[in-house]
C-alpha cells in the first residue's frame, strides 16, 4: 500500500466515519447529540454570565467555576458541530491540519479541567482547615496564577502528541471510524511504527489522572481528618455541604474519562460503535451536568441565577 507522511502535502485530508455500524441511525443519533449541546451552552453561559455580573461572586470559588465551564463550552464546541456535520450533511472529510488541530485543543482542555478540579479541591481544602486564612492564601490573582499554571502545564504535556503523529506514515487508508480527531483513533491508522505515540499517550493520560487524583485524594482526607475533629454534626454536615458539588462533578468527569481512555486502547473485545459513543459520552455529559450540578448544590449561585431567570 503506498504510504504518505503528514507532512506532505498529499493526500490532504482524512475521512472521518461517525459511528460505525450505526450509519443508518446518525439522524436520530444527532437528536440527543444537539439536544445535549444546547443544554450544555445555555447551562455554562449562564453561569458564566451570572458569575461575571454578581460582583458578590467574584470570590475564588466562583472564578474557578467560571474556568470550568469555560473550558467545557471549548471541549464540547471542538467535538459537536463537525459530529453534527457528520449526522446531518455527510460532510465526513477533514484536513490534516484542521483533524491535527481538534485533537490538540481536545487534549489540552481535558488536562485543563483536570487542574482545575484540583484547584477545586485546593479550595475547598483552605476554606474548611484553614477558614480564618482563606482570603489571604486564595486570592483572585493566585487563581489566576493558578489558571496560568494549568494552561502551561496542559500544552507542554500535550504538544508533544501532534509533533509526534507527524512522523508517522498513513497508508491508504484514510477513514477514521470516529466522530472526531482523537488521538488514539488516529495514531490506529498508521501504517507505521506507532509504539511511542501510544505509549506517550496513555502514560499522559495516566499521569494526568493519577496525579491529579492523589492532590484531589489527598486534599479530601485533609478536609474528612478537620471535619471529624468537629464535634457538632451540624458543622460536619455543613463543612461536607460545601464539597458536595466538586465531588459529584470529580466521580462523573475522571469515570467517564478513565473508562473511555482504557477501553479504547484495551477493550479489543467492546464494540466499536461503543468505544466511539463512550468516547463522546465522557464529552458530552459532564459539560451538561456540572453547570446543573452545581447550580443545584450551590444556594448562594442558584438565588443568583434565579434572580436573572425570574428577571426575563
Amino acid at each position: 500500500m503506498e504510504a504518505f507522511n503528514l507532512t506532505s502535502s498529499s493526500p490532504p485530508t482524512f475521512i472521518l466515519n461517525g459511528i460505525p455500524g450505526l450509519e443508518a441511525a446518525h439522524i436520530w443519533i444527532s437528536i440527543p447529540f444537539s439536544t445535549i449541546y444546547i443544554i450544555s451552552l445555555l447551562g455554562n453561559f449562564t453561569v458564566f454570565f451570572v458569575v461575571a455580573k454578581e460582583q458578590t461572586l467574584h470570590k475564588p470559588m466562583y472564578l474557578l467555576l467560571c474556568m470550568l465551564v469555560l473550558i467545557e463550552i471549548g471541549e464540547s464546541t471542538c467535538v459537536v458541530p463537525k459530529a453534527l456535520c457528520i449526522f446531518w450533511f455527510g460532510f465526513k472529510t477533514i484536513t490534516v491540519d484542521g483533524c491535527v488541530t481538534q485533537m490538540f485543543f481536545l487534549s489540552v482542555f481535558a488536562a485543563m479541567h483536570s487542574a482545575v478540579l484540583v484547584t477545586m479541591a485546593f479550595d475547598r481544602y483552605v476554606a474548611i482547615c484553614h477558614p480564618l486564612r482563606y482570603a489571604t492564601i486564595l486570592t483572585n490573582a493566585q487563581i489566576a496564577k493558578l489558571g496560568l499554571v494549568g494552561l502551561i502545564r496542559a500544552v507542554l504535556l500535550v504538544l508533544p502528541e501532534p509533533l509526534l503523529l507527524r512522523r508517522l506514515p498513513f497508508c491508504a487508508n484514510r477513514v477514521i471510524p470516529h466522530t472526531y480527531c482523537e488521538h488514539i483513533a488516529v495514531v490506529k491508522m498508521s501504517c507505521g511504527d506507532t509504539r511511542v505515540n501510544r505509549t506517550y499517550g496513555l502514560v499522559i493520560t495516566l499521569v494526568i489522572i493519577g496525579l491529579d487524583l492523589t492532590l484531589i485524594g489527598l486534599s479530601y482526607g485533609l478536609i474528612i481528618r478537620a471535619v471529624l475533629r468537629i464535634s457538632s454534626k451540624k458543622a460536619h454536615r455543613k463543612a461536607l455541604n460545601t464539597c458536595t458539588a466538586h465531588i459529584c462533578v470529580i466521580l462523573m468527569s475522571y469515570t467517564s474519562k478513565l473508562f473511555s481512555a482504557l477501553t479504547h486502547r484495551f477493550g479489543q473485545g467492546i464494540a466499536a460503535h461503543v468505544h466511539i459513543l463512550l468516547a463522546n459520552v465522557y464529552v458530552l455529559v459532564p459539560s451538561m451536568l456540572n453547570p446543573i450540578i452545581y447550580g443545584v448544590k450551590t444556594k448562594e449561585l442558584r438565588d443568583k441565577v434565579g434572580k436573572y431567570t425570574f428577571r426575563m
